[in-house]
């Protein structure tokens, strides 16, 4: 398997932010109980979208997008102090819906096969 140096990057960049909320370094309210999913990372190393999940009403996870996307730049510069990178990448948050999207499928498939039985 090719292992490409983004994605390393990505991994690092996702377990670092991970750590960051779970020990509760990001101070904003609007950020919910999140889940870092994946990081997608462009070949270069200068942007970043980083992707999450977290349970909760569609409002929710717009505000904790929006809370998210706000403490950008504080997580880059935590970034920077943490990761031996020359350039740190620019990071944008997204809501992660494969989630989501795999239970809806789990959900139509027990109903099928409950009206089978």
């Amino acid at each position: 398997m090719d292992y490409k140096r983004s994605d390393r990057v990505g991994d690092l960049v996702k377990e670092e932010i991970a750590s960051m909320i779970q020990r509760g370094e990001i101070k904003d309210p609007r950020i919910g109980f999140v889940t870092i999913t994946k990081v997608g990372m462009r070949r270069d190393l200068k942007h970043a979208k980083v992707f999450f999940s977290m349970l909760g009403t569609p409002e929710e996870r717009r505000k904790s997008n929006a809370g998210l996307n706000s403490a950008s730049g504080y997580i880059r510069r935590v970034l920077a102090k943490r990761l031996k990178l020359k350039q740190i990448p620019t990071i944008v948050f997204e809501f992660d819906e494969s989630i989501e999207y795999s239970s809806h499928i789990e959900k139509v498939i027990k109903d099928l096969k409950k009206e089978s039985a």
